[in-house]
C-alpha cells in the first residue's frame, strides 16, 4: 500500500495560480504608463506656461548704423585695442568703461558679436542693474513634422521678446549676467522657475576659446556698473570679485530636476508597495489552494 505522505502531492507540484504574473505585469505596465504620461504632462504644462509669455514672431532689436558713426567707431577700436594691450601688463591696474551707445556699435561693428545683432540691445544702464532689450527664440509644443522636413518631430517656433534687468558679474574667466527681472512686451509674468532657469545668462561663453576675447576676459578682476557704464577692471593682485559659483549656475534647473525626481521617487516607492503587497497576495492565494 503506498504511503499517504509520499502519495501527498507536494507544494512545489500544486498548481500555481497566473494571478501573481499577471498582476506583476498590469503593475509594472501601469507604473510605465504613469511615469510617461506623468513626464508628458510637465513637458505640455511647462510649454504651455512658456506660450503664455512668449510670441509667435520675433521683434528684432535695434542694431545702430555704423556708417554715420566711423569717428566713434574709430575712437572705440583705439580705446579697446589699447586696453587689451595694457591687460598683458602685470604692473598697473587698467580700466575700460563703455556707455550703452559703444556697447551697442561694438555688437554692430565686430564680427564675434554677430550672434547678438537683432536679438540683443543695451537699453540702459544704472547704477546697479541694466536694461537689455532682447527677443530670444525658444522651442515651443512639440508637434509631428510636416512631409518633406527632417526628422519625425519638431517643435513650434516662440521667442521671448521682453526687457532683462540684469547684473554683470565675473566668475572665473567668463562674464555673466545675473537675471533679475523679465518684462515680457505682451505685459505677462514670467515666473520664477524660467528666470532661474535662465539666470546667470552666459552671454560669453562662446567666446571662451576665442584666440584674443577669451585671454582679455581671464585677466579681468572685475565687472560692473558705474555712472551709465559697463566697466571692466583689471587690478594687480586682486582677486577677482563679484563671482557666482557653480552651484548657482546650476539651481535653477536643479530646482525643476529635483522636483520631478521627488515625485518619480514617491510614486516609485508607491508602486514597488502596491507590487510587495500583491505578490504577498499572490503567494497566500496559491498555499491556500
Amino acid at each position: 500500500m503506498p504511503d499517504n505522505e509520499s502519495s501527498a502531492p507536494s507544494s512545489a507540484d500544486q498548481p500555481r495560480s497566473p494571478f501573481a504574473g499577471c498582476l506583476i505585469l498590469i503593475l509594472a505596465v501601469g507604473m510605465l504608463a504613469f511615469l510617461i504620461g506623468f513626464s508628458t504632462l510637465v513637458l505640455f504644462r511647462q510649454y504651455a506656461e512658456i506660450e503664455r509669455f512668449t510670441e509667435e514672431a520675433p521683434v528684432p532689436r535695434a542694431i545702430p548704423a555704423i556708417e554715420d558713426a566711423e569717428s566713434e567707431l574709430v575712437a572705440l577700436a583705439e580705446r579697446i585695442e589699447r586696453f587689451r594691450q595694457q591687460l598683458a601688463s602685470d604692473d598697473e591696474p587698467v580700466t575700460l568703461a563703455l556707455n550703452a551707445r559703444e556697447m551697442n556699435l561694438a555688437i554692430a561693428a565686430y564680427a564675434p558679436l554677430a550672434e547678438l545683432r537683432g536679438t540683443f540691445e543695451v537699453l540702459e544702464i544704472g547704477p546697479e542693474l541694466m536694461d537689455v532689450g532682447i527677443s530670444f527664440p525658444l522651442n515651443g509644443k512639440p508637434r509631428l513634422t510636416r512631409e518633406g522636413e527632417d526628422g519625425w518631430f519638431t517643435s513650434d517656433s516662440r521667442h521671448l521678446n521682453a526687457i532683462m534687468r540684469v547684473r554683470p558679474v565675473l566668475m572665473q574667466r567668463e562674464i555673466f549676467l545675473q537675471i533679475e527681472e523679465i518684462h515680457p512686451h505682451s505685459g505677462a509674468s514670467v515666473p520664477e522657475e524660467f528666470i532661474g532657469l535662465m539666470s546667470p545668462y552666459r552671454i560669453t561663453e562662446r567666446y571662451l576659446d576665442d584666440p584674443v576675447l577669451g585671454p582679455a576676459m581671464a585677466a579681468l578682476t572685475r565687472v560692473g556698473l558705474d555712472d551709465g557704464r559697463l566697466v571692466l577692471a583689471k587690478n594687480p593682485g586682486e582677486t577677482p570679485a563679484g563671482q557666482i559659483s557653480d552651484t548657482e549656475v546650476d539651481s535653477g534647473a536643479r530646482r525643476f530636476f529635483l522636483f520631478f525626481g521627488i515625485a518619480a521617487t514617491l510614486f516609485l516607492i508607491f508602486a514597488a508597495a502596491v507590487i510587495i503587497i500583491g505578490l504577498r497576495t499572490s503567494k497566500k492565494r496559491a498555499m491556500n489552494t
